[in-house]
């Protein structure tokens, strides 16, 4: 998922509305034809739609899984269905996940791990030029983001290491897919 932070997360307590941030009645699955299984999760409102935004994430091998850290998070935090997704068990009640602590904790466990720490915009830059190291395509990973621009494209670094996917010796018609992406039309 190539999402901003504060489509998940709410800036104070008390600023959450069911009707602008994502709760757990917004999540669903989804299978397509070839038996791929998504998890979508329909955001009520964003800056670039004022009515419902689709993000979604697939299942993914390791430690990183999506799929599996929301699982023990509902399972863990059960929060309810009208309130912020991610919403933690605070004694007898709920609280939602604010902004600022989410990056707070990302930034001590990027430390402990011996990792440089990012802000909000850095992470979605990061996931999409993790994206890009995997071989998946800039104008799929411009849907994915939902970026209505080509300006993403200014931010990611590691450009060899993207470009090294495209320039091997290829099938020629990976070959033209990506002069057509990265070379401009002749006018």
């Amino acid at each position: 998922m190539v999402a901003r932070v504060g489509k998940f997360t709410t800036q104070q307590c008390d600023h959450f509305k069911p009707s602008k941030n994502v709760t757990p009645a917004d999540i669903r699955m989804e299978t397509d034809q070839n038996g791929f299984i998504t998890t979508v999760f329909a955001l009520p409102h964003t800056k670039a739609a004022a009515n419902r935004e689709e993000v979604q994430w697939a299942k993914q091998e390791g430690p990183t899984d999506p799929h599996s850290a929301l699982e023990a998070h509902l399972t863990t935090n059960n929060p309810p269905t009208d309130s912020p997704l991610f919403t933690y068990r605070n004694g007898q009640s709920h609280s939602p996940l604010l902004k600022a602590t989410f990056l707070w904790q990302l930034k001590v466990a990027a430390k402990e791990a011996g990792h440089i720490t990012v802000q909000g915009h850095g992470i979605r830059i990061g996931a999409t030029l993790k994206y890009l190291l995997r071989g998946v395509p800039f104008n799929v990973m411009k849907v994915k983001g939902h970026w209505a621009s080509d300006a993403f494209q200014t931010y990611l670094c590691k450009h060899n290491q993207i470009l090294a996917l495209y320039i091997q010796a290829m099938p020629s018609g990976m070959a033209m897919e990506f002069t057509r992406l990265a070379m401009p039309p002749v006018r």
